[in-house]
């Protein structure tokens, strides 16, 4: 099958842990070197945001990569993408014309717009990936959401003209349900993890006396690392380490990490809070298995690819109650879940798990055997790949309404 991913700001080959590079960079390069071991073409559409790029290159996976010229060839923040849009669809038409694939997966809402034009402009199948709601956002940033005022409305639409929704997790099928797209056209196929990669077995980083808890994420005030600060007081003997953000020489300048030593400062847990900032994959696994417990706590999340990576490596998991993370975290089998925003009830679950390591080692081995039994990348693109297989042979695209705001 040949197979066109579209992924407009989330370039597979980018650098994760930088502003607007994480999860759906990852879940884009897994998923199409999955494929490809399974034998399909794959060739994955992004935006091209530095003028050095090559017009199209072949990533050591397998896949290819184009840069699509649309805007200005350097970073934009992806909510002032939407005007290039048209740009990016006018690109991928043409190229779409000579050489069509077979089915078009499109990842966030700006891809899923360019998909459903130039899919339906050609009656190719397109299958959509949010990766995250703008009805999620809106409810929990408020005024501080940035994305354009049509983002709800154009996800409505894509819903309604892609052949398939490929949803992360159940919570998401629930929320795409309350903005109309039936959930007997979606399907519910999880981001994976590499557990040849995460294993329990292998070096670790040197830790300290204390009790080490890690988190990590972009450093971004949603994915909850202020409340892990904030918790620290209330559980002693205990070192947090925050993954994430720009390489460590760069940390200083950085708005969100300095909000965050600020905060340990007056709150007195200081030389109890390390910030690493930016830390290759390969390292990753070490950093991970260094812990006692991998915090992931976000405010919300539509999947969230590093409890599985902690799983894998065999560590507890304390998570938010929301979104992917009620899915992939058992509750009192791979972890323990806690309520978003709730420093107090945060700081309790980590100081009741940290007090008992029998606990902690039950709960990693379970957090193992279930990252092995369901989330390999393999099984999540074979998943995937008969989304595609079901669309192809019976879905056909709605009406484009909004062919027209292109």
């Amino acid at each position: 099958m040949r197979i066109a991913m579209i992924s407009e700001h989330a370039n597979p080959l980018a650098v994760l842990g930088e502003v607007d590079a994480g999860g759906q960079n990852l879940h884009v390069a897994e998923l199409s070197a999955a494929l490809v071991d399974l034998g399909h073409e794959v060739t994955v559409y992004t935006r091209r945001d530095a003028r050095d790029l090559p017009e199209s290159v072949r990533a050591p996976q397998g896949y290819r990569v184009v840069h699509v010229p649309a805007g200005p060839a350097e970073h934009v923040p992806k909510d002032e993408l939407l005007p290039y849009m048209a740009e990016f669809t006018r690109f991928v038409d043409r190229e779409w014309r000579q050489s069509p694939p077979d089915v078009v997966h499109s990842h966030f809402w700006m891809s899923g717009l360019v998909a459903v034009v130039a899919g339906g402009n050609q009656q190719i199948p397109v299958v959509h990936t949010y990766h995250a709601l703008g009805t999620v956002k809106r409810r929990h940033q408020g005024l501080a959401d940035t994305s354009p005022p049509g983002r709800i409305r154009t996800e409505r639409m894509i819903g309604r003209n892609a052949a398939q929704i490929v949803a992360t997790c159940t919570d998401e099928v629930r929320e795409l349900g309350r903005m109309g797209v039936p959930a007997t056209r979606t399907t519910v196929v999880p981001c994976g993890v590499d557990c040849e990669h995460f294993t329990p077995d292998g070096p670790a980083e040197p830790a300290g006396p204390r009790h080490r808890v890690v988190s990590v994420g972009r450093l971004v005030p949603r994915k909850g690392f202020a409340d892990l600060v904030a918790a620290l007081p209330e559980v002693p003997d205990t070192e947090l380490v925050l993954v994430g953000g720009p390489e460590s020489d760069r940390l200083a300048a950085h708005p969100e990490a300095v909000r965050l030593r600020q905060l340990a400062a007056r709150l007195g847990v200081a030389n109890r809070v390390r910030l690493l900032g930016q830390v290759p994959r390969d390292r990753m696994p070490a950093v991970l298995r260094s812990a006692d417990a991998v915090a992931c706590v976000p405010w919300y999340e539509p999947f969230g690819i590093v409890p599985l990576e902690a799983m894998a490596c065999g560590v507890p998991v304390v998570a938010s109650a929301v979104g992917g993370l009620i899915d992939t975290v058992v509750d009192g089998v791979t972890g323990v879940h806690v309520p978003p925003r709730s420093p107090g009830e945060l700081a309790t679950a980590l100081r009741t798990l940290l007090a008992d390591p029998v606990r902690c080692s039950l709960l990693g081995a379970a957090g193992r055997e279930r990252a092995e039994s369901r989330y390999p990348w393999r099984q999540v693109a074979l998943a995937t790949a008969r989304a595609y297989e079901q669309c192809r042979a019976v879905a056909e695209p709605g009406p484009l309404a909004a062919a027209g705001s292109m």
